[in-house]
């Protein structure tokens, strides 16, 4: 049967010698996993370029329930973006929210207000008036909200986590931090230095393990902190 959804790519890996196994979070469906045959041939590396991880996308796919991989009938960018791809600290964002996104949800799993909040988050993240400071950190609080082991409030951030990576002087810095991200989200404009941002990051990737049950390595934190003004 045939669907139109839209989809944020999360992922994109290599299948044999021309194709692609692409995981898409789409807005209707849920995440998918779709083979893609003789993309990666010559002369088709312009399509290609349509599933690198967060590019928003209009589809027609065949959809079968008996099938864990699916088939993709048509596809277009929906919003090309103007600043993600050719700013490197934007895009090393787009492939951090592609991980935790990636790691955070199973096949299948269909929630309209995370993929309506991804959006809109993509859409922030490539507008040039964004502060991007702290931009990673708005992100984690709010997408575990809209995936349901979010804490409403700061104390309970930092009393269900197993270790405090904190000094005792550190912790109403950090308490004060996840105030205002809770409150503000992405329009917080918090001024706690670098030590604190970084310290706090960990410490929600932590939590984001903790509470997701997986305990491999976040690859992409090397390079997020780095970037991180």
């Amino acid at each position: 049967m045939l669907k139109k959804t839209e989809g944020i790519v999360l992922s994109a890996i290599k299948y044999k010698e021309t194709s692609l196994i692409v995981r898409i979070f789409t807005r209707e469906l849920g995440l998918k996993s779709y083979i893609i045959n003789g993309i990666r041939s010559q002369g088709k590396k312009s399509k290609a370029a349509l599933f690198q991880p967060m590019t928003l996308l209009e589809l027609v796919v065949y959809e079968k329930e008996s099938s864990s991989l699916q088939r993709i009938s048509e596809a277009k960018i929906s919003h090309p973006f103007r600043l993600i791809p050719f700013d490197f600290s934007r895009s090393g964002m787009a492939m951090f929210m592609a991980e935790v996104t990636g790691k955070a949800i199973y096949d299948n799993y269909q929630n309209e207000w995370l993929y309506d909040f991804l959006s809109e988050s993509l859409h922030r993240l490539d507008q040039n008036t964004s502060d991007i400071k702290h931009f990673p950190l708005a992100y984690l609080v709010k997408q575990a909200q809209f995936l349901g082991f979010g804490p409403d409030e700061a104390d309970e951030y930092l009393q269900e986590s197993r270790s405090l990576p904190f000094a005792t002087e550190e912790i109403p810095l950090v308490k004060s931090y996840l105030e205002a991200l809770l409150s503000d989200g992405f329009r917080c404009s918090s001024t706690h230095g670098i030590r604190i941002r970084r310290l706090l990051l960990d410490y929600l990737l932590e939590f984001y393990s903790e509470q997701l049950d997986n305990p491999s390595p976040w690859k992409s934190i090397g390079i997020l902190r780095q970037l991180m003004p």
